[in-house]
């Protein structure tokens, strides 16, 4: 039988001395800790994808990321918060450390804001951070909101993501108001009972909310904690998840980007997600920071010690509302003091019906965001426009929408100073009666005006652009023919002005179209009414038409010295053929 081999053993003194493994390198711990998420992930093909994506470079885009970036020191700024208020309406004798209001009674909730303005350390910069992102968040969602509506992005497809836009602007509202609430002191406590007062005047049901809200008759002692619950954890989660359904949007219909050569509806024309927006967004998202700290640190924001706690007996003088609930304030103080008593007798009791509270309070916020909501539906009624958008319109490519839209900002700013008029009086020295009846009639005259005079400046805009592209830009240099004419010279714009300015397609009323044909059959696609192609005409009404190929041709030639030839003289981007591309393309719809 075979014997097992024996085994040699090394003396210890003759042992190959082990080598220790080297130590891994940073990044090689990273590629383990990233192969290790893909596995079970699969996260490489996505970031391949999107880290790629391209996104256009204009300083409009950077106030949805102001939003952004103001909500996220919200919530980093609200965290350090919570951890010390006290949302409670429980009475006790203050004992902090502000002098002038120890011994008083008042709220825990408002006690527990004091000691975080002069007892916790940092905590009077966090609040007031806290309070300047607010307004910052809700500023920069208002002009976001603008530059879409003036550029026209919220057409097709990006009617749902103006929607959401919508919806993110009413609960920042509402998540505004409900933390400017949460301190009880008798600023807040005054806008708390104009609240209670918007309750009650709805019609039958109002009385009925007044009491779901504050848990019985007002100031009740539940609403700080409801409050509370939803300043922090409801109204933030949904405003969480709309911008989060918001920026899933925004990548999946790409980025729009402003009309200039080289862009088309079909491709975005811009910077890659990695590493060159990254390294912006992220530099831009700390100077957002640190304006903030520094708006924190030396602008003082709702010194709230100086108003002292909430009494429902008291009202503080010349109280203002944050900015952003203004024009509500305003639309209260000047609408007439409307009311109706009535009721059936034996069916609905006797009631009072306050439109003086309900219209001004309740109806105008509704009005607004039904009409916003509303809009681009209506747009695209009246245009006939189905397509979709990813080049934008520049204001005066659009008199009508641009008008409109500065009309609604001129109703909305005489409300806001409305909500003054008392501050107003003082200031400059008028009576209060008469600046409230002057309001009455701005409300009225100011969108008028404001929508001709808008209207008419967009249409002379497009009267010079149309002139440009034809003759070319002013030199400010003036010449003498021959005849002893004086003329100013013109010189020639560039190719991209001039593909900018032709760029945009030609839109034309839409006509109207019986409902059924000649034989009275109906038609596939239904009929255009005449109301709509009047409304479609008076959209369209004036809008200066942009110059064909062939209006540019015989400028060129008309403005060419002799002897000259039309090649190389820079006025616009042309084809092998010698017609503009952009006003050829649009000559043919």
């Amino acid at each position: 039988m075979a014997k097992p081999s024996q085994r040699v053993e090394a003396p210890v003194d003759d042992a190959v001395p082990a080598t220790s493994p080297k130590p891994k390198h940073p990044l090689q711990a990273g590629a383990g800790i990233a192969t290790w998420a893909d596995d079970r992930l699969g996260l490489a093909g996505l970031l391949k994808k999107n880290l790629r994506k391209i996104f256009p470079d204009h300083w409009s885009f950077l106030l949805g990321e102001i939003a952004l970036y103001s909500f996220i020191i919200l919530l980093l700024t609200g965290v350090f918060l919570t951890l010390w208020f006290k949302p409670s309406m429980s009475e006790i004798e203050y004992e902090g450390s502000y002098q002038l209001l120890r011994g008083l009674e008042m709220s825990e909730a408002y006690a527990s804001t004091l000691n975080i303005s002069f007892d916790i350390r940092g905590g009077l910069l966090m609040r007031q951070m806290h309070h300047w992102a607010a307004m910052l968040f809700l500023g920069a969602m208002t002009a976001h909101m603008l530059r879409i509506f003036f550029t026209g992005a919220f057409r097709k497809p990006r009617e749902l993501n103006w929607l959401i836009g919508i919806g993110l602007l009413s609960m920042g509202i509402v998540e505004g108001f409900a933390g400017y609430s949460l301190p009880d002191d008798l600023l807040s406590g005054t806008g708390l009972r104009i609240a209670d007062g918007l309750m009650r005047s709805v019609p039958i049901v109002g009385t009925w909310a007044e009491f779901l809200i504050f848990g019985g008759e007002y100031p009740g002692d539940i609403v700080i904690e409801r409050f509370y619950m939803a300043h922090i954890l409801l109204i933030p989660g949904l405003i969480l998840g709309l911008i989060t359904a918001h920026l899933a949007l925004v990548v999946y219909h790409k980025h729009t980007q402003y009309p200039g050569p080289g862009r088309k509806e079909t491709n975005v024309v811009g910077y890659p997600l990695f590493p060159v927006y990254m390294a912006k967004a992220g530099g831009f998202f700390f100077i957002v920071f640190g304006v903030t700290a520094l708006m924190g640190a030396f602008m003082q924001i709702n010194p709230l010690w100086t108003y002292g706690p909430y009494n429902p007996a008291e009202v503080t003088a010349g109280s203002q509302p944050d900015w952003y609930m203004g024009w509500l304030e305003g639309g209260l103080r000047i609408m007439p003091g409307w009311e109706w008593a009535w009721g059936w007798i034996g069916i609905i009791p006797p009631t009072t019906w306050s439109w003086n509270v309900f219209l001004p309070g309740v109806g105008l916020m509704g009005l607004l965001f039904t009409l916003l909501g509303a809009y681009p539906f209506i747009e695209q009624w009246i245009t006939g426009d189905k397509r979709d958008h990813n080049i934008l319109q520049y204001p005066w490519q659009a008199p009508t929408r641009t008008a409109l839209g500065v009309a609604g900002m001129s109703v909305y700013g005489v409300f806001w100073m409305a909500g003054g008029n008392d501050i107003l009086a003082i200031q400059f020295n008028l009576s209060l009666n008469f600046l409230t009846e002057l309001f009455r009639i701005l409300v009225f005259a100011a969108p008028i005006a404001a929508f001709i005079i808008t209207r008419r400046i967009c249409l002379g805009i497009q009267r010079r652009n149309a002139e440009r592209v034809l003759h070319g830009g002013e030199s400010g240099l003036m010449e003498r023919s021959p005849d002893g004419e004086y003329h100013e010279a013109h010189v020639p714009i560039s190719t991209d002005e001039a593909y900018t300015l032709t760029q945009a397609a030609e839109d034309r009323p839409v006509q109207a179209v019986e409902g059924t044909d000649e034989r009275g059959v109906k038609r596939k696609k239904g009929g255009i009414s005449k109301l709509r192609a009047a409304a479609s005409r008076w959209y369209f009404a004036d809008n200066v038409r942009k110059p064909t190929a062939a209006e540019i041709e015989a400028a060129h030639h008309h403005d060419e010295p002799e002897g000259h030839s039309d090649s190389g003289n820079g006025h616009h981007a042309v084809d092998g053929d010698g017609s503009d591309r952009s006003a050829l393309e649009s000559s043919k719809h």
